[in-house]
């Protein structure tokens, strides 16, 4: 369960830390004294979408964090496989919000993601606002609701695969041309591609080392001059000894030195090794210089190399394995057309057989459903009989339709409100205190199937009053005797019937607005219930009422 929830600087909100109970737990505040705040905030430590409005005016960055207990092994499970370890059915959820966009999220004291938040909170709690009426509203959505009592999520989820699969190759067969004129201009096309590509016979790395080459050729002069000058400098001429005849002459001389002193055979060794060394560096120098004038139409033979590798890259690829790659792939393509009635035929046999056995699991997941359709309808009539709706009758209208990511199932709600109506569709029929009934009906018969061990319901009482909302409030008792419960609510008939009553109340100080959140105590409680019967100008009556109304509770 939800135990505590503590907020720092969420719009009106500086800071608050709420000890909620199990049981059922009641906010209630005047219209704008920041009720929706808290359920802003709590959506926000799920992991729910948030924008910097959020924050409270004057401040950088807003704080939620939220410590449950005693919780289900279904939420540690999930927890191990996100990384995170429980200890002592304890797990604390917190977010920060920053006005730069960055959010700063733990899980547990350990970093995490805004999508990990959301992912772990989905074994946490349920959260039932005004919106989900919306979903009553749309037929498409009925089907969630079947679904979600039959728990078919595995086979719904073996289906998804097999439709993916499905549709992927449908796609690929319906893809592949008819028209043989274009076919046989595609195998021209791609057969003209191919012999061009393989009679260029390129090579990887080919126009780095032909640039490197062309710049060679084109300094010769110069790479030739100064060749001619290294070679003279190590080998002398007529006029003067060169480096290699010096060193000779050293290398001679020190090695009668070490014939004496044996401390210097090392060193005579090393000018020996290094007179051998300045011999094959000449000999490297004559070779280079004999590569560079031994073809002088290279140069023309280089450009013309470049050129074609340049204009095949405009066509095929910017670098050589671009282009190399291109050919794999039209050497494909065109024995794909060459055997085109071959493939044509194993696509669609492919695509069918697929069909096929996505059908048969769509099936079975209509049947499932049309198994648990009654007894939805059959419980939900009962929950809405004792919510004020005696005569009302629910219909599952079940439509078979094409394979879609649903199944073959199209679901609508019909209903009947009074006695002697066909059902109709609910979009038609339903007022909103019927939908909030209708809404709070199903979501009791789905709880008793659901692992979530707290529930919040944000003014699911909207259009209701009276006896229907005294029936809505005995109903939300009820379900907290499983679960915590916890309810935003303007119905004193609701409020009466809490474990723990929370008042959120507006001050102005300083022309500044804070909303506090407190527990409230008997006498406390008297008196909001006053508050929310008569209004601002309490009376001896209203209060008469609340402590009768706390009395029957």
């Amino acid at each position: 369960m939800l135990s505590n929830l503590y907020i720092e600087n969420i719009a009106v909100i500086e800071k608050t830390n709420i000890d909620f109970t199990h049981g059922f737990n009641v906010l209630t505040g005047e219209t704008g004294a920041g009720k929706s705040i808290v359920i802003d905030s709590i959506n926000a430590v799920l992991g729910s979408r948030t924008t910097k409005q959020i924050i409270r005016n004057g401040s950088n960055s807003a704080f939620v964090s939220a410590t449950f207990t005693d919780v289900s092994k279904y939420v540690e499970k999930k927890a191990r496989t996100l990384g995170f370890e429980v200890e002592d059915g304890m797990v604390i959820l917190q977010r920060e919000m920053s006005l730069s966009g960055k959010n700063n999220c733990r899980i547990n004291s350990r970093p995490a993601t805004v999508s990990a938040l959301k992912e772990l909170s989905q074994y946490l709690i349920n959260i039932h606002g005004q919106s989900d009426n919306a979903e009553l509203m749309s037929p498409s959505l009925h089907l969630h609701y079947i679904d979600a009592l039959s728990q078919t999520q595995p086979l719904l989820l073996k289906y998804r695969e097999k439709y993916n699969e499905y549709v992927v190759a449908k796609e690929a067969f319906e893809n592949v041309s008819d028209d043989e004129e274009a076919r046989l201009a595609q195998i021209d096309l791609l057969r003209y591609q191919i012999d061009e590509l393989e009679s260029a016979d390129i090579t990887v790395g080919e126009s780095d080392a032909l640039n490197q080459e062309k710049t060679v050729l084109l300094n010769s002069d110069k790479i030739i001059k100064s060749l001619l000058k290294s070679k003279s400098i190590l080998d002398g001429d007529d006029d003067i000894d060169g480096v290699i005849s010096m060193t000779d002459d050293a290398s001679s001389a020190l090695s009668v030195s070490a014939r004496y002193q044996e401390s210097l055979s090392d060193i005579s060794d090393r000018l020996a090794n290094a007179l051998y060394e300045l011999k094959d560096i000449s000999s490297l120098i004559e070779d280079s210089i004999s590569d560079i004038e031994a073809d002088p139409y290279r140069l023309e033979q280089i450009e013309e190399r470049l050129d074609l590798l340049y204009r095949l890259s405009r066509k095929y690829g910017a670098t050589e394995e671009e282009m190399l790659e291109y050919l794999e792939s039209s050497k494909t393509k065109l024995k794909e057309l060459e055997d085109y009635d071959t493939n044509r035929e194993k696509l669609k046999e492919r695509f069918i057989q697929l069909e096929l056995q996505a059908r048969d699991i769509a099936q079975k997941l209509s049947d499932i459903r049309h198994q648990k359709a009654q007894e939805f309808a059959s419980q939900v009539q009962k929950e809405m009989a004792f919510l004020e709706m005696p005569n009302v009758r629910l219909v599952v209208d079940f439509k078979e339709c094409e394979l879609s990511k649903s199944g073959i199932d199209k679901v609508e709600f019909l209903i009947s409100v009074n006695l002697g109506e066909d059902p109709k569709p609910v979009t038609k029929i339903a007022s909103g205190g019927e939908l909030s009934r209708m809404m709070l009906a199903i979501k009791t018969v789905l709880s008793r199937h659901d692992i979530v061990d707290t529930m919040i319901f944000d003014e699911i009482d909207t259009g209701i009053s009276g006896s229907a909302a005294q029936k809505v409030g005995m109903k939300l008792k009820e379900v907290s005797r499983e679960r915590q419960v916890m309810c935003v609510t303007h119905q004193a008939q609701i409020a009466a019937l809490a474990d723990s009553h929370f008042l959120i109340n507006k001050e102005f100080t300083n022309d500044k607005t804070y909303t506090q959140v407190k527990k409230l105590d008997t006498d406390g409680r008297v008196h909001e219930l006053a508050r929310i019967i008569d209004g601002v100008n309490i009376t001896h009556t209203a209060l008469e009422h609340a402590k009768n109304l706390l009395a029957d509770a």
